[in-house]
């Protein structure tokens, strides 16, 4: 009997260095779980009722499991932007030929289609994005970073917060009419691009002109009126044909009230509609094409010219420069022209019982029966955890512990061939009695 004591012991013995091997030698390999050998005693029959119980011994040791610890492994920083650690709980769900499998090891790079893989070539797997950014949060499908340029947007407002000196004397328009080469003619100037509808920029230049109130109408006239006039790239910009005619460039007007706010009766266009601009272009893009400007927030105090905002909403064409991925897993494409979009997100899986879950080898797992289906979902979500960029997650293999684990695995497998030799020096003794 002491024999195959002793042999399941050696057995056993084994298979723990086994394991204990296989940590030793994934100790640097990214998202490496470690595992362990559990053991239970073996007995020849099970005893119920009385008697006999007492007296009952085992006939070994047998190996019940090789369990996985998913513990979390520290995080290391990398230089690639694709490369992604898991603070916490959950897996990469990552696809091959419509196979899924599961990993913890985040490093990733792009396939020459524009699939984000690992390297063995699995692609990983979240919610894509259409041309205008928006997530299709539905079935996770293979990430593609869409590295085509990002098409232009024609301008369409600009926010224009001004602020207008009430101590500017007015201009007589009659005596001095509107030019774009006389500075005489106009009180205060700025400029701005704006962008048609190929992107291409144009300097939209306005003026402002003020006509009021003079010392003969102050009783009667606003606080103060303000002519607007525009020219894109140093050309006036059309205006409608009205009687009387209005004069050229001349595209609105601002009235304020007595504590500096804009008027909005005695406006042209009445506040807070946008004065409209009305530009020709000859790049081959549509034209012409409309501009509203929104004075909203503009004031005539007493003090100087002031542009506080002169912003518009429009940009060129862009070419895919980079991109980061945030702690929710959305993926932010960045482009030449300044602009951003979003390219997709990265989801996770999780598990009611992760130790169920098949290994496959190349830091892959499969789901199974006993791991139950994963549960998908955004980062930082539920129980799973947070994703950081340009980190990877370190095996959780703690190599000190490992060699001395190595040690007791040793003397634990001496010991069961010392039992060994001990039954068969009792045989021998028994087979030299006379």
């Amino acid at each position: 009997m002491s024999f195959q004591q002793g042999l399941s012991g050696l057995n056993a013995a084994s298979k723990q260095l086994e394991a204990i091997g296989n940590n030793v030698a994934n100790s640097n390999t990214v998202g490496f779980k470690s595992s362990a050998a559990e053991f239970a005693d073996v007995f020849a029959s099970s005893l119920s009722g009385g008697g006999g119980g007492s007296t009952q011994v085992g006939i070994g040791v047998a190996v019940s499991q090789v369990a996985q610890a998913f513990t979390q492994g520290n995080v290391s920083s990398s230089n690639n932007p694709l490369d992604l650690a898991i603070n916490g709980g959950g897996f990469f769900r990552v696809s091959t030929g419509g196979s899924v499998a599961y990993s913890r090891n985040g490093q990733f790079s792009l396939d020459k289609n524009g699939y984000v893989v690992n390297a063995n070539g699995a692609r990983l797997t979240g919610y894509t994005a259409n041309v205008n950014g928006v997530l299709s949060t539905g079935k996770p499908n293979d990430l593609n970073m869409n590295t085509s340029d990002l098409a232009p947007k024609q301008t369409g407002v600009i926010n224009a917060v001004l602020n207008l000196d009430s101590n500017k004397p007015p201009i007589n328009s009659t005596l001095k009419p509107f030019s774009l080469t006389d500075p005489s003619t106009y009180s205060n100037s700025t400029s701005v691009a704006v962008f048609d509808s190929l992107g291409v920029s144009h300097v939209l230049q306005t003026y402002y002109v003020k006509t009021g109130p003079t010392p003969a109408t102050a009783a009667t006239a606003p606080n103060g009126t303000w002519d607007i006039y525009a020219a894109a790239d140093d050309v006036l910009v059309p205006v409608p044909t009205t009687t009387p005619a209005t004069p050229p460039g001349k595209v609105g007007t601002l009235s304020f009230l007595p504590d500096g706010s804009i008027d909005p009766v005695n406006s042209i266009p009445a506040a807070p509609a946008t004065t409209p601009v009305t530009i020709n272009v000859t790049s081959g893009a549509a034209t012409p094409f409309s501009v509203g400007i929104d004075y909203v927030g503009t004031t005539q105090y007493g003090s100087t010219f002031s542009v506080n905002t002169l912003k518009q909403d429009g940009f060129s064409s862009g070419r895919l420069s980079g991109f980061n991925i945030g702690a929710d897993g959305v993926i932010t494409g960045r482009y030449t022209n300044g602009q951003s979009t979003t390219l997709g997100q990265v989801v996770l899986a999780n598990f009611t019982d992760v130790n169920g879950l098949k290994p496959l080898g190349n830091n892959l797992w499969a789901e199974s029966s006993a791991s139950g289906p994963a549960l998908v979902s955004t980062p930082n979500s539920g129980s799973l955890g947070v994703l950081q960029s340009s980190a990877v997650e370190d095996s959780n293999v703690d190599l000190t512990a490992e060699l001395v684990n190595m040690i007791t695995a040793q003397r634990y497998y001496q010991a069961n061939a010392q039992t060994i030799k001990t039954q068969d020096q009792v045989l021998q003794t028994l087979v030299n009695l006379r």
